[in-house]
């Protein structure tokens, strides 16, 4: 076995390789760009080093370097992961040339496999299925029509190179087969420098069905049962289970044969997936392409073999035979994978980047056979780059069959709560839990033919939220009022903390749906006998209800609203208050902002003469002084208050009587911060 390896990647998949390598006695290398110097899977490994600025192009595409920095530190292999240069023919090479063993397949099978017209002239002599297409180098317009006659419409129009979606067209007629044509040809050429294309019958519901494969170098292959990966967006996957809901013993055996015959016509070796549409029918597959390389779903496998696939890789690349028999290959129970992104779905799933404020998961164990599993290279505290794939994480459920599995899956993605970017978490749930997902009507075009029940519906926020927002705004103005030594006035015993005199009436200030609704709730606080807990009344539909609560450990909060017990984790990032509730029929996430400081009717409008603070804070800077005359709007003083800066502005031309504070001082809930001249005696 490897002492030492390097791996040629970051984020997840790194991670996920250092586990596998700690726990096999083998040495890490980890290189780094820029934005990943401070990253999870750089402090995980044993050694690190930098490789270059955060552009790919510049750090983690650098073979040259790479290759350098494993001469440098005596790493016998390298782990390419997935993406970059996982399945580069050169690099591969390279390796090999400078005694490096690369964990992967040859580069002959890499090069076969990249290319699909190639990779299906291949299984067509290998007796493998293929779809029925043309795959041919005459690629004249006049030729490429007359196939696509041949085939029957509808037709899938494909770059001969290339992946993820980019060079593809469907063409449902013939009338619109040079518009379709044109645009893959167009875009092949953009992503790839080759407009070569392929034609092949277009399945109209089919299932993307792939096998895990392993082959050693001593002529062994094995097939690791299957994985559904149907579930798709713009042709990436969303959701991956294993085993496929539905498919036969026969059906599995003959896929996996096909499977195996495929890694053996181009001699290979290492972890691969054989990718098949299986067709609406459920008895006709055609093989779609090969990846030469570890899937991003791999841990599905993984759940239901109880191995470790990366363990696999190392053993192999180290000229180690296949860990197990055909024979030997267990199927237990059933996986299901959810990629967690930084995106939108409400904007298009545009990717969203920056900083994740909080990151609150649920129970799980670490690795491998539990029930429920997280891989992930981002911690709490860590940015999503603009520079790499917004996945924050891979969340693997298994069960004993599958509803036990999606039953396990909609818990966890309840429990894993973020705060500081977009999700697609609520996505991921509505998606998992829609009937059709639970009767396993799959195929390649669910999300777009179930899509509007899918997106996360804008609702109005429900009176539960707004209590919970207001209950963590008082248990926070509470600490910070505690924090500053603040007397405890009539509501609880000596060394209590102050959370307003009891009695007394005030509105909070809120809004929701971005923005949309003008949100308002009136609290009166109430007597309590616990320095801990904040006690208040306030009307909801209606009825005056008593609500009490407390923190109980990181943002979570325990409160009582009139009859209910209700357990939830508040977080604020900013202005937001974002509301995660335990229990109850409304979305588990809603958020709503803080209003910038709003006086409301503690303002010091015509016929008042003071301005009163309605929450506690200090005062950063004072604009003003007394017998000072001031136009409406203009700026007397600055607080920060709830972490944020407020200007206290003039509510209309008036004149300063006093301002009791200076910078620098603290000022509790309720005090004068402004007082003004009467407008009386300004009318004399």
């Amino acid at each position: 076995m490897f002492k030492k390896i390097l791996i040629a990647n970051r984020g997840e998949i790194a991670c996920r390789v250092i586990e596998s390598a700690k726990r096999m006695g083998v040495k890490t290398v980890a290189i780094f760009s820029d934005i990943d110097r401070n990253s999870k899977f750089v402090s995980m490994s044993d050694e690190a080093y930098y490789i270059g600025p955060n552009p790919a192009s510049e750090s983690y595409l650098m073979e040259d370097k790479i290759l350098d920095i494993c001469k440098q530190t005596g790493a016998e292999a390298v782990h390419p992961g997935y993406g970059f240069l996982s399945e580069n023919a050169g690099f591969s090479e390279a390796c090999a040339s400078n005694g490096i063993k690369f964990i992967g397949p040859p580069a002959p099978a890499i090069v076969d496999m990249g290319s699909k017209s190639a990779s299906k002239n291949i299984m067509i002599a290998a007796g493998v299925p293929v779809t029925p297409g043309y795959h041919g180098e005459d690629q004249s317009i006049e030729t490429l029509k007359a196939e696509a006659l041949k085939i029957g419409y509808p037709v899938m129009i494909k770059a001969v190179l290339g992946g993820g979606g980019k060079g593809m067209r469907i063409c449902m007629t013939e009338g619109e087969f040079d518009e379709m044509l044109d645009g893959a040809k167009r875009e092949a050429m953009k992503s790839f420098k080759d407009d070569r294309v392929l034609i092949e019958r277009y399945l109209v519901k089919p299932r993307h069905v792939e096998l895990q494969v392993f082959a050693d170098e001593h002529g062994n292959c094995v097939y690791l049962n299957e994985r559904d990966c149907s579930v798709q967006r713009r042709h990436q996957k969303v959701l991956e289970e294993a085993p496929a809901p539905g498919l036969s013993e026969e059906m599995r055996a003959k896929m996996g044969i096909a499977a195996v015959n495929a890694a053996k016509a181009v001699g290979y070796e290492g972890a691969g997936t054989v990718e098949f549409m299986l067709d609406d029918n459920g008895e006709d597959f055609f093989f779609m392409e090969m990846n030469t390389r570890l899937q991003v779903e791999h841990p599905v496998t993984e759940m239901v073999t109880g191995g470790d696939l990366v363990d696999w890789q190392l053993r192999i690349a180290a000229g180690h035979p296949r860990p197990m028999t055909q024979e030997e290959v267990p199927l237990i129970g059933h996986a299901i994978e959810a990629r967690v992104y930084a995106e939108n779905p409400e904007n298009n799933f545009l990717p969203a980047s920056g900083p994740v404020a909080f990151m609150d998961l649920p129970e799980h164990v670490s690795f491998k056979n539990g029930k429920i599993r997280i891989d992930s290279g981002i911690r709490e505290g860590d940015e999503v780059s603009i520079f790499y794939d917004p996945m924050i994480a891979k969340l693997i459920v298994h069960g004993h069959d599958r509803g036990e599995a999606l039953r396990v899956l909609d818990a966890a993605l309840k429990e894993y709560r973020i705060v500081g970017l977009p999700t697609n978490i609520e996505f991921l749930r509505k998606t998992a839990g829609h009937q059709a997902f639970v009767d396993a009507e799959l195929d390649t075009g669910f999300i777009e033919k179930h899509y509007d029940d899918l997106l996360p519906q804008a609702e109005p926020t429900p009176n539960r939220v707004l209590v919970l927002a207001a209950l963590s705004r008082l248990l926070e103005e509470s600490e910070v009022l505690s924090s500053n030594g603040s007397p405890w006035t009539s509501i609880a015993g000596a060394g209590g903390r102050f959370t307003g005199e009891a009695g007394r009436t005030r509105t909070l200030h809120f809004t929701g749906d971005g923005g949309a609704e003008d949100l308002a709730i009136d609290v009166t606080y109430l007597p309590t006998a616990d320095g801990d807990e904040v006690r208040f009344g306030t009307e909801i539909d209606g009825e005056f209800v008593v609500v009490s609560g407390r923190l109980d450990g990181k943002a979570k909060i325990t409160a009582v609203v009139g009859k209910e017990r209700i357990t939830a984790t508040v977080v604020r990032h900013g202005d937001k208050f974002s509301v995660f509730c335990d229990q109850g029929d409304f979305k588990h996430l809603h958020t709503v902002a803080l209003k910038p400081l709003d006086l409301g009717e503690d303002t010091g409008a015509k016929g008042k003469s003071s301005i009163i603070t309605p929450m506690p804070g200090s005062v950063t800077k004072v604009m003003v002084k007394p017998g000072d005359v001031v136009g409406k709007g203009e700026a007397l003083m600055i607080m920060t208050a709830m972490k944020m800066e407020h200007i206290i502005r003039a509510p209309d031309d008036v004149t300063i009587a006093s301002v009791p504070y200076r910078e620098g001082d603290f000022v509790e809930d309720g005090k004068v911060l402004v007082s003004f001249v009467d407008d009386d005696q300004n009318d004399a």
